[in-house]
């Protein structure tokens, strides 16, 4: 069989035209898509780390500009609840930047490209790659309309649940919440996740395809019993 050859400029044509973004300098992209994992060359570590802190700074704007009179302590749940992990990787979904992602054999093997936080640190690494290559006003404008739809949704009060659920629990002098891993199940590339929550008067669980949402959905059942009592 012969060997493939690619056509010079095409490998990420179909994934640039998802990012709304072409790049000048290739080298950038390529490399926000190298997970640590892979052996040999740069990964994308150093760029998730510039990547954050542009994110952080776009969208602190944007909420200011949203909401000029708001205090920083209404801002500031807002602007956790955008720059979190789960959003980041929302918009790694969107992209399907889990299907480009370059990992090693080990992390693919156990489902890498669908955990939250390397779909999330992914994001991250392309901010950065559409600064490095196009600048401030470039990231910009690639967050602004990849977070479009989060940013008309955010709720005022928006706190995770499990934040929520702990700020009530300890109000209530009571321990922090307690999580436990009861059921892990599926293969390594899809696995699913049941996760118990108590307290001193409650217990919950959840179903995720991560530890994390499992927490999430584990904590949103037992505030529900809460608000219900």
């Amino acid at each position: 069989m012969g060997k493939i050859i690619e056509v010079a400029g095409t490998k990420y044509t179909v994934l640039q035209k998802r990012m709304n973004y072409t790049f000048k300098d290739r080298t950038f992209l390529e490399e926000a898509l190298r997970h640590p994992s892979l052996s040999g060359g740069s990964d994308n570590q150093r760029l998730e780390f510039l990547g954050d802190r542009v994110l952080g700074l776009v969208i602190a704007e944007e909420l200011i500009i949203r909401d000029p009179k708001a205090k920083e302590g209404e801002l500031a749940p807002r602007y956790n609840h955008l720059v979190r992990k789960e959003a980041c990787a929302s918009v790694a979904e969107s992209l399907q930047l889990g299907t480009e992602i370059k990992v090693g054999r080990s992390e693919a093997m156990s489902g890498g490209r669908r955990k939250i936080a390397l779909l999330g640190d992914v994001t991250e690494a392309m901010i950065a790659a559409v600064y490095l290559d196009g600048g401030f006003s470039a990231s910009r404008k690639f967050i602004l309309q990849h977070w479009a739809k989060m940013l008309d949704e955010v709720p005022e009060d928006a706190v995770d649940p499990k934040t929520r659920l702990q700020e009530i629990v300890q109000g209530q002098g009571e321990a922090p919440p307690r999580y436990e891993l009861i059921e892990r199940s599926g293969p390594d590339h899809a696995p699913e996740f049941i996760v118990e929550v108590q307290t001193v008067q409650y217990s919950a669980q959840g179903k995720g395809l991560s530890k994390r949402k499992a927490e999430a959905k584990a904590a949103t059942a037992l505030l529900k019993q809460i608000e219900d009592k």
